[in-house]
């Protein structure tokens, strides 16, 4: 008989544990669970550490009087157009075209540096004047030692081959500079625009425009 009852008490106390820890489960799962939200940290903006490129600088030498207007105006508006600063020197502080077209002069020819991407010799029938012109020949021997575009239009072409530059390099000019251009070592092609290395020449005004794109292009 004791041993009935401590039996049957064995198994209440069994059963009551099992109820304790059912409830103590369920009271688990019942409890709203807590939402942790971890805040991810703020991304610190930072300016853009480049610096702006540095504007493109183009020389144009021009005649003083009877320089051709569209190898000068045309080039020099689609250089500005696209961001390249432009510096125009002459002989004299104002520059008239064959057109009767004035053009300001930024600076004296005497007084130009060599702080320039480019320097572009304009054509017309006075650009003879820079034929054998000792600071223009300096300006351009400069430029072409320094792995700077060097670009000539119309009859230009022939001071740079006076200046020496144009040994052995492909190179176009009016027709009337073709026998002092070869005289002088250049390769003659006649074309509208011929490129060798960083030499840029063209024949005439017809090739204003593209004259201007090719040295754009040689630019950027």
């Amino acid at each position: 008989m004791k041993k009935s009852i401590f039996l049957l008490l064995i198994l209440v106390l069994a059963l009551v544990a099992g109820c304790a820890s059912k409830t103590s489960l369920n009271s688990l799962e019942n409890t709203p669970k807590t939402e942790i939200i971890q805040e991810m940290p703020k991304t610190q903006e930072t300016e853009n550490s480049k610096e702006p490129k540095t504007a493109l600088k183009a020389l144009f030498v021009i005649a003083p009087t009877n320089f051709k207007d569209e190898e000068y105006f045309t080039p020099k508006k689609i250089l500005e157009e696209n961001g390249v600063k432009t510096v125009t020197a002459s002989l004299s502080k104002e520059a008239t075209s064959v057109n009767n077209k004035k053009a300001a002069v930024d600076v004296l020819l005497e007084d130009v540096s060599k702080d320039f991407d480019a320097v572009v010799f304009i054509g017309g029938p006075g650009a003879d004047i820079y034929f054998n012109n000792k600071k223009a020949h300096e300006i351009a021997v400069n430029a072409f030692n320094n792995k700077k575009v060097v670009a000539a239009i119309c009859i230009a072409p022939s001071t740079l081959a006076n200046a020496g530059i144009l040994n052995g390099k492909k190179a176009t000019a009016f027709y009337t500079e073709k026998n002092n251009l070869e005289s002088k070592g250049a390769i003659y092609t006649g074309k509208d625009i011929t490129v060798d290395g960083d030499i840029i020449t063209a024949n005439g005004p017809e090739a204003a425009s593209l004259f201007a794109k090719t040295i754009l292009d040689k630019l950027i």
